[in-house]
């Protein structure tokens, strides 16, 4: 039996998410095998990444904006994912923070109790794609999932996880041994190291670590430095093809079906 697109009755009440529906060029309205759960970066709101949902325009794909649970302090506006709030050398928020919470929330109110259970969704089925902050947590998640089957729900991966400008955090140490790595698909996307001035926080070591925990990891970078979001075709072309190979359908994906518009 196909999943039951997630509507926000579906989830806890203290949740604030978005839900945006497949695109027009889906099969029928209510025909979505997969989810995208986009989370934002440190500082944003989930309100904002709606835009991207749409622009994204995924055929059989539900896509699910879930806002962090704290606000930032000092009316400095938007939310954050950290169990504190983490300050830099330079002064800066830092987005590495420690995620417990939140990653405890995702995992089991989000996908486990909602997505799978309620909504009859498999780890498979959910891809996650955060941007800065938000992609550490997704990496978070990930690698916790592996080990929080429970009940009926015998779920070991994730569909695959878009992690834009951030590794897995510096909390993510090496898995003991046997203990065995991640096999969730991932994709960090980058500004480039140009050896100087630190321009990107995917640092070799950070993609070092994530690969300590992920089976299948691939970095793409951009020609610039900086680590925001893909500017334009080119930057977002690694993004777009990894989805489309990440994303299920139930009547297969013509080449070019999954594009931005």
């Amino acid at each position: 039996m196909p999943p039951t697109p997630p509507t926000p009755s579906h989830f806890p009440p203290h949740l604030t998410l978005t839900i945006t529906p497949p695109s027009s060029t889906s099969t029928s309205p209510n025909t979505s095998p997969n989810i995208l759960l986009l989370l934002h970066g440190l500082g944003d709101t989930s309100q904002n990444l709606t835009t991207l949902a749409r622009a994204l325009n995924l055929p059989e794909t539900t896509v699910l904006t879930l806002q962090a649970p704290s606000p930032l302090p000092f009316d400095l506006g938007g939310f954050h994912w950290g169990d504190d709030i983490a300050f830099s050398p330079a002064g800066d928020l830092d987005m590495d923070a420690g995620f417990t919470r939140s990653t405890n929330t995702i995992i089991k109110e989000v996908i486990i109790d909602t997505l799978l259970k309620k909504c009859g969704y498999r780890g498979r089925d959910i891809v996650v794609f955060g941007i800065g902050q938000g992609g550490m947590v997704g990496l978070e998640v990930a690698r916790h999932f592996k080990n929080s089957s429970e009940g009926k729900v015998d779920e070991e991966e994730l569909g695959g996880v878009v992690s834009i400008g951030a590794p897995v955090g510096l909390s993510g140490k090496a898995p003991a041994t046997g203990s065995g790595k991640s096999r969730t698909p991932v994709l960090i996307v980058a500004g480039k190291e140009d050896g100087g001035e630190r321009s990107t926080a995917v640092t070799a070591a950070g993609v070092r670590r994530t690969k300590e925990w992920f089976e299948f990891v691939e970095v793409s970078r951009y020609k610039r430095r900086g680590d925001g979001m893909p500017r334009n075709a080119e930057e977002m072309r690694p993004v777009m093809e990894f989805l489309a190979r990440r994303l299920r359908s139930y009547k297969g994906v013509p080449e070019g079906s999954v594009e931005l518009s």
